[in-house]
Order: structure tokens, then sequence, then C-alpha cells
């Protein structure tokens, strides 16, 4: 099946958000049962509703982070505070998001989210720093 211009923006936007490596291995990990699915996603959520510029991409991710901590999607959410580190939210904005969340969702769910958000911003920090490092020798 032809991808269309709106996989196309969607996949870019994708790789923005989440880094091109976590995209690229999810899809060459999709196999011919789950890459319909990998498809519409990229399509519709990361073409269509991330391609309208009418939130900004760090407005988008705080909006996910408050939404999957009320779903309880701790994998998700992991993968989202990462992609809000790349979008300009500031750790700080992430904790007023969670925490917010926590009084309108209920405390074990924000509880759960800070757990998931600190491992995550740890390894993100990590990661830059190592990059950091890399990019100075």
């Amino acid at each position: 099946m032809q991808q269309s211009d709106r996989f196309f923006e969607g996949f870019e936007n994708r790789k923005t958000v989440l880094g091109a490596d976590h995209v690229e291995k999810s899809w060459s990990a999709a196999d011919e049962f789950n890459r319909p699915m990998q498809r519409l996603v990229t399509e519709y959520c990361w073409g269509e509703v991330w391609g309208d510029d009418t939130l900004s991409f760090k407005v988008r991710s705080m909006v996910n982070l408050a939404m999957l901590t009320a779903m309880s999607q701790h994998h998700e959410l992991a993968v989202h505070v990462r992609g809000a580190l790349r979008n300009g939210v500031t750790t700080e904005e992430i904790r007023a998001v969670l925490t917010q969340a926590a009084v309108y969702c209920g405390a074990p769910l924000g509880l759960a989210a800070f757990r998931v958000a600190s491992e995550a911003i740890r390894a993100y920090e990590a990661e830059t720093a190592a990059q950091a490092k890399g990019d100075k020798q």
C-alpha cells in the first residue's frame, strides 16, 4: 500500500517528538499484522492531529502527559515524557502537569505518573549528557 503525504508528514512529526531512532525502530518492528495500525496512528494521530498547527508541539506534549496519566498508560507516558522534553517542556512544567492530573485523576495515578516520569527524565538527561560529551570530543 502506498503511503500518503499525510503519512509522511506524520512520520516526520513522530520523529521530531519521539526521536528518529524510536520511530524507525517501531516502524521496522511492525509486521503484517500490526503495520496497518502503525500506519493509521502515523497518518491520523501524527499527521492529521499533530500536523494541525493550532497547538504547538510543546502544548500537545503537556496535554498528552495529562491524558496518559489519567488513563494509566505508563509505557506511553514514558515515551511522551521524553518527547515533551524534546519539545521544550521543562521538568518544572512536567511536574506541574502531573500534579494537576493527580488532583483531578487521583493520587495513585499521580504517584505512578511521577515514578514513570522520574525514570524517563533521568534516562533522557543521561542520554543528552552522553551525546553532549560525544559532541565535544
